[in-house]
């Protein structure tokens, strides 16, 4: 789950009452070729506006008072790669590859809203330079497995919102958390679409002034809370069996690169960091681990495919990744309802000294994952 994104067309509203001269451009890129972005709760500064098509490095620092977020993203607000929660006077480097042709970079002060945006132009031949064969491989492998897990998801929903429809809460409960597995696996696909993650796995402290709250949670909370299924949810799980079958069918079209793919893992792990390891996700229904369990397989998955060029690039990282990753997943074991299912005990259940070991775990394995992007384009 992320903040929501302002629609393509809301968002040129805001930006004809945004100051274009809140985001500035300095004439040149740092000496070894990094972008540097400032990011203050008003402003967003970049060190150049035109790069070479291939690899891009932002060098990302939070000046400001608020967590933000920095994307590099489409015309069209598709991303192209991020970074979310950057806390004040922290510094992040992104790695990403671009291809000849126009950009924005945004910074999003309290992940929210439009952003303030710097325009960037790659030029080039409309295309990045070859790559190993093996990452060419990588990036079709994990499209097949993202479109695997979407097409494994609908049905999963389809039984949500039979159960939902049909007013059997017991059943619906029963049904929610598998039907999430999928999404949480490739969360990062979902996201740099832009419009369809605000629809179906907003929570309540995130929605946008005016926004309506649909998808996954805003169900979970009348299943859990309010113990009550209307024709309104009825609605709503209709609604998001159509989104995600819209998802579904976008997937396949998604712009995946080697260094998407190694971001994407890593905001996996601060996707657990951020909401699942605190209970936040799934605060009604507390099944916040199989959540947690999909996006752990979701980034371990890319690793696991980057894996051969990040060997012989950089083999201390990978065996530092390997063991953080089998930690993780060992850890995780304990909390299953048996060792043969995919269930999990109630979050509400797990001790605040046990959610610290949880927490411990995944920032062990999300500093050395963070390093991923930039031994694949070594």
């Amino acid at each position: 789950m992320r903040a929501v994104r302002l629609t393509v067309t809301a968002a040129a509203t805001v930006a004809a009452l945004t100051a274009l001269s809140a985001c500035t451009a300095k004439s040149d890129a740092k000496g070894d070729g990094a972008i540097q972005v400032t990011a203050a709760d008003s402003t967003c500064e970049t060190s150049a506006k035109s790069v070479p098509a291939g690899h891009v490095t932002l060098a990302i620092e939070n000046t400001g008072s608020k967590a933000t977020e920095v994307e590099i993203l489409f015309p069209d607000d598709r991303i192209v790669s991020e970074k979310e929660n950057i806390g004040p006077g922290t510094k992040y480097t992104l790695t990403a590859e671009v291809k000849a042709g126009s950009y924005e970079i945004a910074c999003r002060p309290g992940m929210k809203g439009h952003g303030v945006r710097q325009k960037l132009t790659v030029t080039g031949s409309g295309a990045v330079a070859k790559r190993d064969p093996k990452l060419d491989a990588a990036v079709a492998a994990y499209r097949e497995y993202a479109q695997e897990q979407a097409d494994a998801t609908i049905p999963k929903v389809q039984t949500f919102v039979d159960a939902v429809k049909a007013g059997n809460i017991e059943a619906a409960k029963d049904a929610y958390a598998p039907s999430r597995v999928g999404w949480e696996t490739t969360e990062p696909i979902a996201e740099s679409f832009g419009d369809i993650d605000p629809k179906t796995d907003t929570r309540v402290n995130d929605l946008e002034k005016g926004q309506k709250w649909t998808g996954w949670h805003a169900l979970e909370k009348a299943l859990w809370q309010d113990e009550k299924v209307g024709a309104e949810q009825k609605a709503l799980a209709d609604e998001l069996l159509t989104d995600l079958q819209d998802w579904q069918q976008r997937v396949g079209k998604a712009e995946i690169t080697p260094t998407s793919m190694a971001n994407g893992a890593k905001e996996l792990l601060d996707e657990v960091a951020t909401g699942k390891v605190t209970g936040e996700e799934d605060r009604y229904s507390h099944t916040d681990l199989s959540d947690f369990k999909g996006n752990v397989d979701g980034a371990q998955k890319a690793y696991e495919l980057l894996k051969p060029v990040a060997r012989q690039n950089d083999a201390a990282l990978v065996t530092e990744l390997d063991k953080q990753f089998a930690a993780l997943d060992t850890l995780l074991d304990k909390y299953r309802t048996d060792k043969t299912s995919d269930g999990f005990v109630s979050y509400d259940t797990v001790t605040e000294a046990q959610r610290k070991e949880l927490s411990d775990a995944v920032n062990a394995l999300a500093e050395p994952l963070s390093k991923l992007a930039a031994a694949v384009v070594k």
